[in-house]
């Protein structure tokens, strides 16, 4: 299909927006089905949730189906740290992690704050290397980490998550996919994941207040031991809830923000996520080398085989403040300024960052 994105996001015609790693922005088609579902609600007032459970439901079998996951076991949370909180609540206080340095702090931070057994991998050109000596050395439990790095834009490799499910069938494999969620083709069944969360409001653009968590069925047992052995409620209004369920989803669940999820997600089918993955890929590889041949990017970023669609240039706040002048929407992150490449970014706003670049180094 031909892509209008200009069209759908007005915001393009005002400036370069390349924050989406920061702030996704919103379609005008989901600005207008937002509309009409608050005034259906100022209309209709509580009738308008009727269905509410058909409709949240239908939510969940979307996004497993574009992500190749099961809907039974898919449950929709206000954010990622939210859905990896309830996770990490449900586990026994043995459990050993092994982290990756500088990671996201929704997963670091929460893991570390449990008073979990802990080591971290540095983050590096020989990533996955260093985990397959750490995991020898320490012998975790559970691999928790970002499929992308929030900051450098690292990608860890999808055949090395899977080989080392192979070799270690026992290891729980917990990712944080809000960097990566919406950016290309995803088949969790066959990831070797055990848990995929991400929160909507980056990649998947769908704004705030809305995430996801996938999980492997197998791994139930290993969560919420004491809680499973409970009686479920018996009220009518939880009627066929689960005991993972009601932990991951308590109490209401706003069809205004899933609902804005599930507009994301019929637009990204719409488009095909092949065609996402192309247009991302194809602008990201011409961003690596124009970036790499400047000397703007890291040596552990330049040195490795893949690469996501962030980067983290090495620019003072001389440089950044011209690209904010030219209306380059981007921010600082750690030590340098981060961009990235979505589907409705082109070559002419990789073409526009790079003159001003040259004009300033």
């Amino acid at each position: 299909m031909t892509l209008d994105t200009h069209e759908q996001f007005p915001l393009l015609n005002r400036c370069t927006y390349v924050n989406t790693p920061g702030t996704g922005i919103l379609s005008k088609d989901v600005l207008d089905w937002r509309r009409k579902h608050d005034e259906a609600y100022f209309r209709n007032g509580s009738s308008f949730r009727i269905n509410q459970e058909d409709f949240l439901k239908g939510v969940r079998e979307n996004l497993a189906s574009l992500f190749q996951a099961d809907a039974d076991y898919t449950f929709l949370v206000p954010n990622f740290s939210f859905g990896i909180n309830t996770f990490l609540d449900g586990l026994a206080s043995s459990e050993r992690f092994l982290l990756l340095e500088g990671d996201y702090p929704s997963v670091n931070y929460a893991v570390k704050s449990r008073g979990f057994k802990v080591e971290t991998v540095e983050v590096d050109e020989n990533l996955e290397d260093r985990i397959l000596i750490k995991i020898s050395e320490f012998k975790p439990t559970v691999f928790a980490f970002s499929l992308v790095q929030y900051i450098s834009g690292i990608k860890l490799n999808f055949e090395f998550i899977k080989k080392l499910k192979a070799e270690y069938p026992e290891l729980l494999l917990i990712a944080d996919g809000t960097q990566y969620c919406g950016t290309e083709r995803f088949d969790f069944k066959n990831s070797g994941l055990d848990f995929l969360g991400a929160s909507g409001y980056k990649w998947m653009l769908s704004g705030y207040g809305n995430g996801f968590v996938f999980l492997r069925g197998r791994i139930a047992d290993r969560l919420y031991r004491l809680a499973s052995g409970q009686e479920l409620p018996t009220e009518p209004f939880l009627r066929g809830r689960t005991h993972l369920s009601l932990y991951f989803e308590p109490g209401h669940q706003d069809t205004l923000t899933f609902g804005t999820l599930a507009q994301s997600v019929a637009y990204f089918n719409q488009i095909g996520m092949q065609t996402i993955e192309n247009r991302i890929r194809t602008l990201s590889v011409q961003a690596f080398a124009a970036f790499s041949d400047r000397g703007l990017l890291a040596n552990s970023v330049i040195k490795r085989p893949i690469h996501s669609s962030i980067f983290s240039l090495s620019i003072d706040d001389t440089v950044h403040k011209r690209l904010q002048e030219a209306n380059v929407v981007c921010i600082r992150r750690g030590s340098g300024v981060r961009v990235g490449f979505h589907f409705f970014n082109t070559v002419d706003d990789l073409n526009k960052i790079l003159d001003i670049l040259d004009q300033s180094i």
